[in-house]
């Protein structure tokens, strides 16, 4: 997931954006991070949607939210309760703290996505073992 460091935004223009833009772009970025963990080996499509499916759904980014915190600084912290903080609006299929969470977790990769690639490479790779076992069961 590296990135041209020239596309690397300022702290001052995140800051501009809504935690709803940062989880907005953080869903795509670790949808895309899920999406290239099962090219290998190769499956047929049917089988690469259903497992990216069940990797980012919001009960499953909940769950890798908890599994992150204890490598999260103060700022990441703090980045991860604006968004749940920005998750009003929940579909009801969901329990609002699961949304809360699943939305801080966007947040915070679509923050670190914009600001330091390095270090959303580093959380994501702590989380990487858990993705694969995940889809195993």
């Amino acid at each position: 997931m590296g990135a041209d460091p020239s596309l690397i935004w300022s702290n001052e223009q995140v800051q501009r954006l809504s935690p709803a833009a940062l989880a907005y772009i953080g869903d795509a970025v670790y949808e895309l991070y899920v999406r290239q963990l099962y090219l290998f080996p190769p499956k047929r499509p049917r089988l690469y949607h259903q497992l990216v499916v069940s990797q980012v759904r919001a009960e499953q980014q909940a769950r890798y939210l908890d599994v992150l915190q204890p490598f999260l600084t103060e700022h990441e912290k703090e980045m991860v309760r604006r968004g749940r903080n920005a998750a009003s609006n929940r579909p009801s299929r969901h329990d609002q703290s699961i949304y809360q969470q699943s939305t801080g977790l966007e947040a915070l990769v679509g923050y670190l996505h914009l600001t330091d690639p390095q270090r959303l490479q580093y959380l994501l790779d702590i989380l990487k073992p858990e993705v694969l076992s995940a889809s195993a069961s």
